[in-house]
């Protein structure tokens, strides 16, 4: 008689799984209870210190035009010859405040510095949560070597959970074909346990943070 294969004793434990159901153990377990520990400090703050943590920088901006004069001032400092800009609002707020910016698709490959909106900031883990339906498409957010984040102070939440509700919000009438969390600048250590900065998308990260609450 051939002797059972590991295969088939994996499907007959799926099947006989399937047949004699159990009863669920854990049946007083709340899901809907909060798993973490609540925040240390107000949400603004929380992120900036999480962003900071990881690796990211955060640019306050008391409003738009202080936001002109920073990323002006970071031009200067950084030497970049210009910020390369797809979304139309970006278009507008730079070019009200005088700053250059390219927008050619044939200068896409050399772009050093793109700039994006975001949706949210999620405070709890310093993260970015961006999405196809912003008007920068997908590329912005993974090809430039530094990516600068346009946000804010109206779209902190404290949690993951509540970003996604306010997507769904946000595009009711359908979610967009991408969402992304970035947390941090891009970086592995899956190559003999080097640290790696910029592996699978930008090297750096910078978010400008306008204070639009009153």
């Amino acid at each position: 008689m051939k002797e059972t294969t590991t295969k088939e004793k994996i499907l007959k434990g799926v099947r006989d799984a399937l047949l004699n159901k159990t009863e669920n153990p854990f049946q007083d377990v709340n899901f809907s209870q909060q798993v973490y520990q609540s925040l240390k400090d107000e949400k603004e703050v929380e992120f900036a210190r999480k962003l900071i943590e990881m690796g990211g920088a955060f640019v306050y901006c008391a409003n738009e035009q202080e936001l002109i004069e920073n990323l002006n001032k970071l031009t200067n400092e950084k030497n970049w010859p210009s910020y390369y800009v797809v979304d139309d609002h970006l278009k507008a707020l730079l070019q009200s405040g005088g700053i250059e910016y390219d927008d050619r698709e044939d200068h896409f490959s050399e772009m050093q510095v793109g700039v994006t909106r975001c949706d949210f900031l999620i405070a709890r883990f310093g993260s970015v949560m961006v999405s196809s339906g912003l008007g920068s498409g997908r590329r912005m957010f993974v090809f430039p070597e530094v990516h600068v984040v346009v946000a804010y102070a109206s779209q902190v939440v404290k949690e993951l959970k509540e970003a996604l509700n306010g997507m769904r919000k946000k595009y009711s009438e359908g979610l967009p074909s991408q969402m992304t969390v970035i947390t941090g600048p891009s970086r592995t250590a899956d190559i003999e346990k080097t640290l790696v900065m910029g592996a699978h998308g930008p090297r750096e990260l910078y978010v400008f943070y306008v204070d639009d609450q009153d």
